[in-house]
């Protein structure tokens, strides 16, 4: 308890440093997540899918993360373990993101799609089993995770798999290619349209005091579907083709409809992640300045300081920015050939999973998603269509981020202890 109130705020500043290292990591990592399609498809350029991902991730950090924040990520572990420890609730939540932030920019160094959300999660364990106490552990919910790597990368894969699918048989594999686009390329926008009103509002405005209902919620992203569905279809019946046009001409235009429908689903999908993931960086954060600031009372959520979302809207940029093209370039040209249509189902069966999760509970990455979605994609063209010494890399790198997260926690927690000599 000494320790917080001679030390609060080089605590508080330790702690701010370390959450923009952790958003940093954030956004060289998981923004893969909504761009790395695009640009696989050559939907986007590199600089211009960074470009929209730097206005849209900034935007949902700030605009949709939260005034009020959990403490405690998840509810991975126990507080009432710390209430005579305060102290050690700070150590450790600066030295899981300090851990957190150090393994992402590793993977992202190396081009590995990691899960900023299992990053931090082992590194609170890790503190908290070794530093204070293995029953402070909710090992259940440590067991879903381990669990998600498996479930949620099936789950997106097969609707990714049955979306391109779809596609490739009404669309593609026909002999009048944009014909079939006229009339089957609306009811595509249209679920897009319900599917990305769905996450946005699950994954964004909760976070701005604007949740709805699920039955509310249903309606207005029906509502939203239905309305894009008629402005495609309006869009497309003003396009105009020769039908002498030869069947590799008409696909080649039916695939800039995709890529054009798979940017606004990019921009939704980087807002809702920029709402939900920056709290990875920021729910450690707030549980340093909340304990400090209350002369080390611990509360289960915090009003967030001014400072706390524009620090990790800009921490996500920055790390986009620089480190950002490394695992976009994995994701979207590694382990796959991706077209734009291809891209599109991808991005829809992530978006697809994210709701499924959102109701059911389900633990998820959305990297693991997003991952379990392009390979879906490849292997409706076979196995010979994946790069399989990159997807080999990618799932050792799943394997080894609760461990490694962990042990870097464990290091970075005695070392502060010793330096504060608690």
């Amino acid at each position: 308890m000494d320790i917080i109130q001679s030390y609060g705020m080089v605590l508080i500043i330790m702690a701010a440093v370390v959450g923009f290292v952790m958003a940093w990591g954030i956004g060289a990592n998981d923004v893969a997540n909504a761009m790395g399609t695009s640009v696989g498809s050559k939907a986007l350029t590199i600089k211009q899918a960074i470009f929209i991902a730097m206005i849209f991730e900034f935007a949902g950090a700030y605009l949709a993360g939260g005034e009020v924040t959990s403490t405690i990520r998840k509810g991975i572990i126990d507080s009432a373990y710390f209430i005579d420890i305060p102290e050690y609730l700070v150590l450790g939540m600066i030295s899981a993101l300090f851990a957190a932030g150090i393994w992402l920019a590793v993977a992202s160094y190396l081009g590995w799609p990691v899960s900023t959300t299992h990053s931090i999660i082992g590194a609170i364990v890790g503190f908290t089993a070794v530093g204070v106490s293995v029953d402070a552990v909710a090992w259940g919910k440590v067991g879903g995770i381990v669990g998600s790597w498996i479930v949620t990368p099936a789950i997106s894969g097969v609707i990714a798999y049955l979306i391109f699918m779809s596609a490739h048989k009404l669309i593609f594999a026909t002999e009048t290619p944009f014909a079939n686009a006229r009339r089957y390329v609306p009811i595509y926008m249209g679920f897009a349209g319900f599917v990305m009103a769905l996450v946005t509002i699950k994954k964004g405005l909760k976070h701005v005091g604007l949740e709805l209902s699920s039955t509310s919620g249903y309606v207005v992203a029906i509502g939203i579907g239905v309305l894009i569905a008629l402005i495609g279809k309006w869009l497309i019946n003003r396009q105009h083709y020769s039908h002498s046009a030869n069947v590799e001409t008409q696909r080649a235009n039916v695939e800039k409809v995709f890529a054009l429908l798979m940017i606004v689903t990019a921009c939704c999908m980087a807002f809702a992640h920029g709402s939900n993931d920056v709290a990875n960086a920021i729910g450690p954060l707030a549980a340093v300045v909340s304990v400090v600031s209350s002369g080390g009372e611990i509360a289960s959520s915090a009003k967030l300081a001014p400072w706390v979302l524009p620090l990790g809207g800009f921490g996500i940029v920055a790390g986009l920015a620089l480190f950002g093209h490394r695992v976009i370039a994995t994701i979207g040209e590694g382990i796959t050939h991706l077209t734009p249509s291809r891209g599109f189902a991808a991005e829809m069966a992530a978006a697809c999973t994210v709701v499924i999760a959102s109701g059911t509970g389900l633990p998820i990455s959305t990297t693991q998603t997003l991952v379990g979605a392009v390979l879906g994609v490849g292997l409706a063209r076979g196995v010979s269509a994946l790069n399989l010494g990159i997807v080999r890399n990618i799932a050792i790198s799943w394997i080894v981020t609760l461990p490694a997260g962990a042990l870097l926690s464990i290091i970075c927690f005695f070392f502060l202890k010793a330096v504060f000599g608690v």
